[in-house]
């Protein structure tokens, strides 16, 4: 047991800040550790909020034998007494009540809880329950000693342990800082507290540290629900506003242009929704007000052809358009499909070109030095009024004559400095669209992209054939020769099939892909992530462990490496009697671009039946003779990344299948199915995109929406839960606050309690990291 912390006395307590230090106020030996997980400021302190609460009362009716207990008790006896089968070796024999229920201890280490647990010592138990000569006992339970000045709380806050000091020691200390700082200033307005019914900020820290009953936790959860709210939607919008202030270029396009003449050439009609946002980029377009939106869509709802027309409006108004992709296989995809779907509006100056054509050229960092030199010279004299390229576009070298769209694929492959690099060569600020084929829910959108107009494609293009999806277990050798079975008959059938492995080979980590621009996880994607704050149903708080993490995934216990994809390439090709005579490929980041760019053009051949990849092909390759996909280890993959892998099949005519083999065994949880498995049936429930994202977000919770800083802590959404109904209403109605307070002061001028707040509360580094999404 730790021993108790020595805190420093404080003259003039009263007179302390929030930025007060935390060392001035509890000392070296306390503030050390707190410092080291970037709790610096007394502000800092009281925003380490409870993980979650103990009611300091038991009855039996919440026991049951077997099931894990914690217990606020205090001890009766206790005693040290010799082992009968071993009467060298001692046990602490011990009783604790709540005052209504006795329960015995038993200790066969005695010499900490001898020490510890003499009678009168306030303590917190947490075992596993068990019955012997019809009382209730512990044995050799977890325990952490309750100073006695929580000992009149009948609700005791739970903190996330520190080194070298304990929740409980969190616990004195911030009550020492709560009576130093005394009353805070309130950064919300009077008028928006009352429209809300909501208390001051003084009163919500004090609640949530120091309840006097369950009510109360709901009154400060209300409050703080709101600021997180306020805060996150008044930089939004700020940043919003900001951006508009800045004058653009007009690109209204031209009557009888290239976009008419693509509109008229095109071989299928518009949806619906690609027509209706069509309008709606086209009257951004034609503003000088530079337009920032997001599009988003489902597997294959038609977003590249809605983003080519806007580049056509663009380059029909004497402007360029660059779109940047995060990997040159995805890269080399766009080029490829655009020149196709344009055809000879894409060779100006070339034999068979259009009259009034443009040029289309590619930029990535494997191209040969004459390739590249053309490409740059092309995109430097406006000659390519479409310019696509991964990182290598954003290099100090490329020119634009006049860049007037910046098309971003995928926003958050990018850092906001190499999109930024590439807004800068424009010579004033260019539109911007943003592209992404996860679908967002709108909760996760108003908050992470709440400075961006969003515009949603559901309607799927007509020709999109139906795709099943099944789970099969790995470990099951029937199933594992059914699904190759499957695999075998589609390339029979003069189909083709993917394989997609999470890894490339045993030396490598078995999360993630290295490709050309980095490492990519594979692990659950954006949104993914265990939710912060109080734990219990809604954050309501409630029983829980001693200083553990809490609400452990069971993804997070140990496992096996996940099967490589050297591996699958060679069971395929040698031991999987259904595959002989199949012709197979590897497909991974690690390969150069020509290599990667040529093992694509001969699967779109047809020339590879089956292709083993990592997820390279996650998004934007399309190949619609692929009917078959089969994920390995599809445990480790989040709902949205399965979701877009999946829609790689089903592309043309012929039906798509989609096998997610996964070694997790559903039937071995006596509790309920592994969030994992809940997780792969999810997605083989429905091909619906946007609900799966409403599934992952309420699975895994919406994850950290403000990034780390650099010190390490995170700058987390504590209280809102995106899931809820509640907290989505609760984001939209601070973002009309927002708007009303910043609609005739982008400053806060007029509220600069609130501007420093929002300064504090959120660094350039977190508000970049907002806009990154």
């Amino acid at each position: 047991m730790a021993g108790e912390t020595t805190w420093v006395d404080r003259e003039g307590a009263d007179r302390a800040g929030p930025g007060s230090s935390l060392r001035s106020l509890l000392g070296k030996r306390t503030a050390d550790p707190l410092d080291k997980v970037g709790l610096v400021t007394a502000g800092d302190l009281l925003g380490w909020y409870p993980r979650a609460y103990l009611e300091a009362k038991l009855s039996t009716t919440q026991l049951r034998e077997g099931e894990h207990l914690v217990v606020v008790a205090e001890v009766l006896r206790a005693a040290v007494a010799p082992i009968r089968s071993n009467p060298r070796k001692k046990l602490l024999r011990a009783t604790v009540t709540d005052g209504t229920t006795e329960i015995d201890l038993t200790f066969f280490s005695h010499w900490g809880p001898a020490k510890d647990l003499t009678p009168g010592t306030l303590a917190v138990f947490s075992g596993k329950a068990g019955t012997f000569n019809g009382r209730w006992q512990l044995s050799h339970p977890d325990y952490q000693v309750i100073q006695d000045s929580v000992r009149h709380q009948q609700i005791l806050p739970v903190y996330r342990a520190v080194d070298k000091l304990t929740s409980w020691q969190i616990g004195t200390a911030m009550g020492i800082v709560l009576d130093a700082v005394g009353d805070l200033e309130d950064p919300v307005p009077d008028e928006l507290l009352r429209r809300h019914g909501l208390c001051d900020r003084t009163t919500a820290i004090r609640l949530i540290h120091q309840p006097g009953a369950w009510g109360d936790l709901e009154t400060a959860r209300a409050r703080l629900r709101y600021d997180e709210a306020l805060v996150l939607q008044t930089a939004l919008v700020q940043r919003r506003l900001t951006a508009a202030a800045d004058e653009g270029t007009a690109r209204p396009g031209r009557p009888g242009g290239l976009l008419d003449a693509f509109d008229a050439a095109l071989p299928f009609p518009l949806t619906e929704g690609q027509r209706i946002v069509g309008e709606e980029l086209a009257h951004d377009l034609a503003s000088p007000i530079p337009m920032h939106r997001l599009l988003q869509g489902d597997v294959g709802s038609g977003k590249t052809v809605v983003a080519l027309r806007a580049m056509l409006q663009v380059v029909d108004s004497g402007g360029q358009a660059a779109l940047l992709a995060p990997t040159e296989v995805l890269a080399a995809q766009h080029d490829r499909s655009i020149r196709a779907i344009m055809g000879p509006l894409a060779e100006a100056g070339l034999l068979g070109g259009a009259d009034d054509a443009t040029r289309v050229v590619l930029l990535t960092g494997s191209m040969s030095t004459d390739a590249r030199r053309r490409a740059l010279s092309e995109a430097a004299s406006g000659q390519a009024g479409i310019v696509i390229g991964t990182h290598a576009l954003i290099q100090e070298a490329v020119q634009l004559a006049d860049l007037g769209l910046v098309v971003v694929d995928e926003q958050h492959r990018f850092g906001v400095e190499q999109r930024d690099a590439l807004r800068a060569k424009a010579a004033r600020p260019p539109h911007v669209l943003v592209m992404t084929a996860t679908p967002i829910p709108r909760s996760v959108a108003m908050t992470v992209f709440g400075d961006m107009e969003t515009a949603v494609l559901r309607e799927l293009p007509a020709g999109r054939s139906p795709i099943t999806t099944h789970v099969v277990r790995q470990g099951d050798g029937t199933w594992m020769a059914r699904m190759w079975q499957v695999v075998a008959d589609a390339v029979a059938a003069g189909r083709q099939a993917y394989v997609v492995c999470g890894r490339i080979g045993d030396s490598d980590s078995p999360s993630g892909d290295e490709t050309e621009d980095g490492f990519v996880e594979v692990g659950p994607s954006a949104g993914a992530g265990a939710a912060s704050g109080p734990d219990g149903p809604d954050g309501a708080g409630g029983p829980g462990g001693i200083d553990d993490p809490g609400g452990t995934d069971d993804d997070a216990t140990p496992r096996p490496p996940a099967v490589s994809l050297l591996q699958a390439y060679d069971l395929l090709l040698h031991a999987t009697p259904q595959l002989q005579g199949v012709r197979f490929a590897l497909l991974h980041g690690r390969l150069s671009g020509e290599e990667k760019d040529a093992t694509m053009r001969r699967f779109a051949a047809g020339e590879i039946d089956v292709l083993v990849a990592t997820t390279v092909i996650e998004v934007g390759v399309d190949v619609p003779n692929a009917t078959v996909m089969v994920v390995l280890d599809a445990d480790r993959f989040g709902i949205s990344q399965l979701h877009q892998l999946r829609g790689r099949v089903g592309r043309g005519q012929h039906a798509g299948t989609c096998f997610l083999a996964t070694p997790v065994d559903p039937s071995g949880e006596p509790e309920g199915q592994p969030v994992a498995w809940q997780r792969l049936q999810a997605v083989a429930g429905t091909t619906d995109g946007f609900a799966l994202a409403e599934q992952d977000l309420e699975l895994r919770g919406e994850g950290d929406v403000l990034g780390a800083s650099q010190s390490g802590r995170r700058r987390r959404i504590r209280m809102l839960r995106l899931a809820n109904p509640r907290d989505v209403e609760l984001i939209a109605e601070a973002r009309d606050d927002a708007q009303a307070l910043l609609s005739d002061d982008v400053a806060l001028t007029a509220h600069p309690r609130l501007a420093t707040w929002l300064a504090d509360t959120l660094d350039d580094e977190s508000a970049a990291y907002l806009e990154r999404g």
